[in-house]
């Protein structure tokens, strides 16, 4: 290639990565990051500025694809036009930072392919055939399926297969795979949710945040429990059948799982709280098991803090910490800060709120089932956490004996003694060793362990268990055991009727109480009620409770 050459399809990946329409809108007085900082993208700018600023943004992506292969054609060779046009779309999909500074990403290119192949075919680079058909294939595949990235790839494979067939020069058909791969590669997220059923079809009303005042939209983040979980998405399902058969290892999808930045994998729909507010949210994803966030917090922090930044693009006002990244960065804590445009909670308030409103309940039935409440002893298993030591300031003075369990014994007596002086009359009695729960009557265990730690062993038949954990404290097992009554804890019944294609684990039309604390977020705008770090305010708590109830949530369980 020659300097000249080298020289113009530098220029066209230039001209592609000009940020023409983020300036344009911006003039306008219109700030796009606002949109989305992953896709500036027509449909967004349609969505929430209308048809207007959408047109004039679309035709100066049009013109740049254009404008760089015209500039390129003044050499007289096909070739150097082709691969110029690739360029300028690589420029569009992944412009020089260094030059334009922290603008966010363009959209997904439709529009500059479309000035690339109009280039192509006014420089006689290509034949009209050539390029209508392709836009033919795109426009009956828009129609039937309603989702462009879908359009987008089918069009560029019969545009490259077109090539392929045809008698071109080589560097014209290698062009056709590239964008191809490209536009295929830039539209993964996009071709997963349309497997998950989480991708808007073009002109599918959206919610967006402040759009609409009877319609609020949240984000919850979770991650699989097991492999089970992992293979519910769609689009790592056909992995399964290949893990079955060994041809590829466990090891290796869950390497794989580590390098995948957060995505959309569900929704929640039909919760409507009873003031006629109607709570989109959306299950964000970045598949973690739970050894992970043991062994590489760091890791673990930095996908939260990505997942935050997918919530507020998706239009989210508030972003809800799972299972375990609820204790991440600090107990979200650092996730906050490090994304301040988005409102983070663990959802610690609700719980203890939950669990507040429930162990009353759980002593009142346990007493009327006939038992001896006043000569019961209970055991509280993760009692050197918050939620659990919670739970033993409650039930101590119902109770004859409390035995608290711990990993750290020195803090565990710390709290015990809190209790002793508020309770003399109770024995309490700390250990490290979750056997020593075997005599109780009554278990309460709220532990962040990514494994089951009650088993048979530890139980005695006719127990009552109330498990908080997430994941299940109590092996499954358990229940088998005579007499025991196992009741999970946190879980809420929002107001509506819940729907969603994603097992959550909690029972069909319920939630944990983290989810709905991020939901009565969004309803009520409270964002300064936000659970962060290790304390909880007792008017928080209080706050969540009353508007639950206003609002039409059921604790259940």
């Amino acid at each position: 290639m020659s300097f000249l050459a080298a020289l113009l399809t530098v220029l066209g990946y230039l001209v592609g990565s000009l940020p023409l329409g983020y300036w344009l809108l911006s003039r306008l007085g219109f700030n796009p990051r606002s949109l989305s900082a992953y896709n500036l993208g027509v449909e967004n700018v349609v969505r929430q500025l209308g048809a207007g600023p959408a047109a004039a943004s679309s035709v100066l992506d049009v013109i740049k694809g254009l404008v760089a292969v015209l500039m390129a054609s003044s050499l007289g060779v096909p070739e150097v036009a082709v691969l110029t046009g690739v360029a300028a779309f690589v420029g569009h999909l992944y412009p020089p930072r260094f030059v334009f500074g922290d603008l966010p990403p363009r959209g997904r290119g439709n529009l500059v392919l479309l000035g690339v192949l109009a280039g192509w075919y006014v420089t006689g680079s290509l034949s009209l055939w050539t390029v209508l058909i392709p836009l033919v294939a795109w426009a009956a595949t828009l129609g039937l399926s309603g989702f462009a990235s879908v359009a987008t790839v089918v069009g560029l494979l019969v545009f490259a297969l077109l090539l392929t067939f045809t008698d071109v020069p080589i560097g014209a058909k290698l062009a056709g795979w590239t964008l191809l791969a490209l536009s295929a590669w830039r539209f993964k997220e996009n071709l997963g949710r349309v497997l998950d059923g989480t991708e808007p079809r073009v002109g599918e009303d959206v919610p967006m945040r402040g759009k609409n005042p009877n319609q609020v939209v949240a984000a919850f983040m979770i991650h699989p429990l097991t492999l089970d979980d992992f293979w519910q998405s769609k689009r790592f399902a056909w992995l399964r059948p290949l893990v079955d058969r060994g041809v590829v290892s466990e090891k290796s999808v869950k390497a794989m799982a580590t390098q995948l930045r957060p995505m959309k994998v569900g929704e929640l729909r039909g919760i409507k709280t009873s003031d006629g507010k109607e709570i989109r949210a959306y299950l964000l994803s970045s598949p973690l098991l739970p050894d992970v966030f043991r062994d590489s917090p760091d890791l673990a922090v930095k996908r939260a803090i990505e997942g935050a930044r997918l919530a507020h693009e998706l239009g989210a006002s508030v972003v809800g910490l799972g299972a375990f990244w609820s204790v991440v960065g600090n107990k979200g804590e650092d996730v906050q800060k490090a994304v301040p445009d988005i409102t983070v909670t663990n959802g610690g308030a609700y719980t203890s709120g939950t669990i507040k409103a429930a162990i009353p309940a759980i002593l009142k039935h346990f007493g009327e089932s006939g038992r001896d409440l006043s000569g019961a002893t209970a055991a509280v298993v993760g009692a050197n956490g918050v939620v659990a030591f919670g739970i033993a300031r409650t039930i101590a003075s119902h109770v004859r004996r409390v035995v608290m369990v711990g990993r750290d014994l020195e803090r565990l007596e710390r709290s015990a003694n809190t209790l002793r002086r508020a309770n003399p009359a109770t024995e309490v009695f700390t250990t490290t060793d979750v056997a020593d729960i075997k005599d109780a009557d009554l278990v309460f265990t709220a532990t962040s362990d990514p494994n089951p730690v009650i088993f048979p062993e530890h139980v005695k038949p006719g127990a009552w268990i109330f498990d908080e954990g997430v994941p299940p404290d109590v092996d499954e097992s358990v229940r088998l055991l005579p007499g025991v009554r196992v009741i999970p804890g946190g879980v809420v019944k929002p107001p509506g009727d819940l729907k969603t294609s994603l097992d959550i684990h909690f029972g069909e039309g319920a939630v944990p109480a983290c989810l709905a604390e991020t939901l009565i977020i969004a309803a009520t705008g409270e964002h300064a009620r936000q659970s962060l770090g290790n304390g909880t305010k007792s008017e928080n708590i209080n706050f969540f409770v009353d508007q639950a109830q206003k609002l039409g949530f059921e604790v259940i369980g």
